[in-house]
């Protein structure tokens, strides 16, 4: 049998607030496979974006078992993360996390730049992606010339430039209109047919709905769509 792209067995995450235990994700059974959508959904402090974190080797996790393209993910060193996740993982958030004194192309090129790219193949390479996305003619705007949808493009242009296996989406159009979220989320659907693993956390409902699973968390524990 094929080891899914993400792997995760009793996984367990507590933090400490007020030196008081906040058992925060709860023995998470999760496989999810090569080219799959995936929604993770919940009420506020269900866990949503700490599994996520944790999928995105942001956050350590306590005990259990995470392989992420049949690699194990316990206990790494940050420069072992910081490669894992410039080779596997794409990221994508509400905020955008732009840098506002760059253009797009810049901004897009960024994650190559950790790679050791020559500068001219990142740029080709960055610009290849912003017209794939539909701005190839706002390469040399600043965040602050472009609209929400805009911006939000090109934060996954740049989570895209370095074809990663995985992408993870944190509430990608939760800072954005109705006609604009459906726009983000179509393009979303394009990068899926193209063979690529998405992984989103969203608290609406149509969203969810776009992706061929629903993992619904409460209390750190997977209460449904873990199969």
């Amino acid at each position: 049998m094929t080891t899914p792209l993400i792997h995760l067995r009793a996984l367990d995450k507590t933090y400490r607030t007020g030196g008081r235990p906040l058992h925060v994700l709860r023995s998470l059974d999760l496989d999810i496979g090569a080219g799959e959508s995936v929604a993770i959904v919940g009420s506020s402090g269900s866990g949503k974006s700490t599994l996520l974190n944790v999928i995105g080797l942001l956050d350590e996790f306590d005990s259990g078992t995470y392989l992420l393209d049949g690699r194990d993910a316990q206990g790494l060193d940050d420069a072992t993360a910081a490669r894992m996740r410039n080779e596997l993982l794409g990221f994508v958030f509400q905020s955008f996390h732009l840098l506002p004194d760059k253009d797009a192309v810049d901004n897009v090129a960024l994650p190559l730049v950790y790679r050791d790219t020559p500068r001219r193949e990142r740029m080709d390479r960055a610009r290849q992606m912003l017209a794939r996305v539909g701005l190839g003619d706002r390469l040399d705007h600043l965040p602050s010339q472009l609209s929400g949808g805009q911006k939000q493009r090109v934060a996954i242009a740049r989570a895209l430039v370095t074809e990663p296996r995985v992408l993870l989406a944190d509430e990608p159009t939760g800072a954005l209109d109705s006609s604009t979220s459906r726009e983000i989320l179509a393009l979303l659907d394009e990068i899926v047919a193209d063979g690529k693993t998405l992984v989103l956390v969203t608290h609406e409902a149509e969203v969810a709905a776009r992706m061929q699973r629903t993992i619904r968390l409460h209390d750190g524990s997977i209460v449904d769509g873990g199969d």
